[in-house]
């Protein structure tokens, strides 16, 4: 099989790293892919969001795959393109259409489906900027910490907690009034706040059935103790202590076969990965978020945890036979570490050379922000790099991990100390 897989992220490198591994594949591309993914294939100088120059790589390379990585291209209909398109619509997409890519795309598109599939998730309403008065009102009639979440993609960044009213109410005349996140924040959800601990839980799904991948947890601020600015994610842990037989239970029965019957039943198709970012309140799950694709850093703890055919599970997402298909479970644990730039997740420098990388053999590496400087591998992006070991417990994972990391030096270079601080004791 000929893949064409899409993104340049640390999710991209792990899913290359574990594509590569498929007994059925020919010949792995990555548009554009970073100076870790030509390790697993060849990196193709396009963008995601290029459909045009997909669909000509695809027609030349006779792809028989495409996986999309981010959800930029399927938020923007990148799936319904090859559909629409008679030399295309036989290439399988990994990744949902349009409609029902609105799961992330649209905080207030989700939240109507839940709401229509009583999937549990916190109690909410949505204004514009013509209804920022009664968005006020809302505010006022609720108790604090107040959620507002730009309804849009706002690049992880679109939403905002605070404990005052008055600065929720300035917040979101921000959003609304003065478009704070541009188009993500015409609409706007205000959601009561709900006090637990989190985890995100992965399926595939071609729409008919669905598999459930290993769990993880990640942890998004850039300060230890979960203190600062919210990042991509700073690192990740597989399984979740906390995600016990029982919890599990309650999370399929209550959340993900609803989402998946929910999705038939609206007559919308789904082929792909869909992420719930569940919290856990006093052991009932709710559902913070949907995404339509794998998260990062959580991808990195995820793949390695995953025993089956990655590409074989895929055919099967294509063909509408996956529950035909076997997915295993790797017993050990896993954990990552990001390094990211000196500055991130505001202002930082690019183009600092990597040191260190060939020493490390004990432990995975998933470039996120990197390029290749001919033999150097230089720092490209925000959150650099993923460091990812196993372990036959949590703790032994993550002690794994960090001396991986100590092995790694660029100019500027920070990471989190206390990933699973939460959950874990080491």
């Amino acid at each position: 099989m000929r893949v064409l897989l899409l993104g340049s992220g640390g999710r991209e490198n792990a899913l290359a790293w574990k594509i590569a591994q498929s007994s059925i594949l020919e010949a792995l591309f990555i548009a554009p892919g970073n100076a870790g993914t030509k390790a697993y294939g060849v990196n193709v100088p396009l963008q995601p969001t290029d459909f045009k120059g997909i669909e000509d790589f695809v027609l030349a390379e006779k792809i028989d795959m495409v996986v999309v990585g981010p959800e930029d291209p399927l938020v923007l209909g990148i799936h319904d393109y090859f559909l629409a398109n008679e030399a295309l619509k036989k290439v399988g997409v990994i990744g949902p259409q349009k409609e029902a890519a609105q799961l992330e795309g649209s905080k207030d598109y989700a939240k109507k489906f839940m709401a229509r599939h009583n999937i549990p998730t916190a109690k909410y309403a949505t204004f514009t900027k013509e209804t920022l008065t009664q968005g006020y009102a809302f505010l006022e009639g609720m108790k604090g910490p107040y959620v507002l979440k730009a309804d849009g993609l706002a690049a992880g960044k679109g939403v905002v907690i605070l404990d005052e009213l008055a600065a929720a109410k300035e917040e979101l005349k921000n959003m609304l009034a003065n478009a704070k996140f541009g188009a993500a924040s015409e609409k706007v959800v205000i959601e009561q706040f709900l006090k637990g601990i989190e985890c995100s839980v992965f399926v595939i799904s071609d729409g008919d059935s669905y598999k459930l991948l290993p769990e993880a947890k990640d942890y998004k601020r850039i300060g230890e103790g979960d203190a600062g600015l919210n990042t991509g994610g700073m690192g990740a842990i597989s399984p979740v202590p906390f995600c016990d037989a029982g919890f599990m239970d309650r999370i399929k029965n209550q959340i993900i076969i609803p989402t998946v019957k929910g999705l038939k039943a609206d007559g919308i198709p789904y082929k792909g990965f869909i992420f719930f970012g569940i919290i856990n309140v006093k052991g009932e799950p709710f559902v913070i978020e949907y995404n339509c694709r794998m998260g990062d850093p959580e991808t990195e703890v995820v793949m390695p945890r995953l025993r089956s055919d990655l590409l074989d599970l895929f055919e099967g997402v294509a063909s509408q036979t996956l529950s035909e298909r076997d997915v295993q479970f790797d017993d050990r644990c896993a954990a990552t570490v990001m390094l990211v730039a000196g500055g991130y997740p505001e202002k930082y420098e690019k183009g600092k050379q990597l040191f260190g990388l060939n020493t490390v053999n004990d432990q995975m590496l998933f470039h996120a922000g990197t390029k290749a400087d001919g033999p150097a591998v230089l720092s490209n992006g925000g959150r650099v790099m993923a460091v990812t070991s196993y372990g036959k417990t949590l703790p032994l994972a993550l002690d794994s991990a960090y001396a991986g990391v100590k092995k790694i030096d660029f100019e500027g270079m920070y990471y989190r100390k206390d990933i699973g601080f939460d959950v874990v004791d080491r």
